[in-house]
């Protein structure tokens, strides 16, 4: 008699538990799957990697570090003046770029642009932190057009996806990651 209580207790225990959470013989059922919109954006959605971004200080702390130079025609570095060379909110990728391009290179780096106004604009622009011009020295020359690939109309790919153009007085470099650092 006491197990017939026990299992009764256990059934009606069970039947309470299966309807307050909602499954019941019909739910049972095999259902469609859902989808977490999370994981699976609509074809139209815009996707955008977050960066770090960098004060000018302390990209220049980094290119000190690493033997990189940088020059600016008017002699100073205030991201609104276009004369200036500014870092002022680089990616942290695009110095960990030119690092990468200095060690691997073992040439002398002078970056003569960087985040300040005057550059064309876009998502991957100088202003948007993605961008550095470099000094034409014959050893970074060589450097880029013997290494990486060439695609045309003076730009050459690293195998990281970096582009390289050349431009008439200096190196315009598009920064989309680090380039292996």
């Amino acid at each position: 008699m006491r197990t017939g209580r026990f299992r009764a207790a256990v059934v009606a225990a069970a039947v309470a538990l299966l309807t307050v959470t909602g499954a019941t013989t019909a739910s049972a059922a095999p259902t469609k799957a859902v989808e977490d919109a999370v994981f699976h954006p609509a074809a139209d959605t815009p996707v955008t990697a977050l960066v770090t971004k960098l004060t000018h200080a302390e990209a220049t702390a980094r290119f000190r570090a690493a033997g990189i130079t940088w020059s600016s025609s008017g002699g100073c570095s205030d991201r609104n003046n276009p004369t200036c060379t500014s870092f002022s909110q680089i990616n942290l990728a695009t110095v960990q770029g030119a690092e990468t391009l200095k060690r691997a290179s073992g040439c002398a780096l002078n970056v003569t642009g960087g985040t300040e106004t005057g550059h064309a604009s876009g998502t991957y622009s100088h202003w948007n932190g993605y961008k550095l011009d470099y000094s034409l020295y014959t050893c970074v020359g060589n450097y880029i057009r013997g290494t990486f690939t060439y695609i045309g109309g003076n730009k050459w790919r690293s195998g990281s996806g970096n582009v390289y153009f050349l431009e008439s007085n200096h190196w315009d470099v598009t920064y989309y990651n680090c380039g292996g650092c």
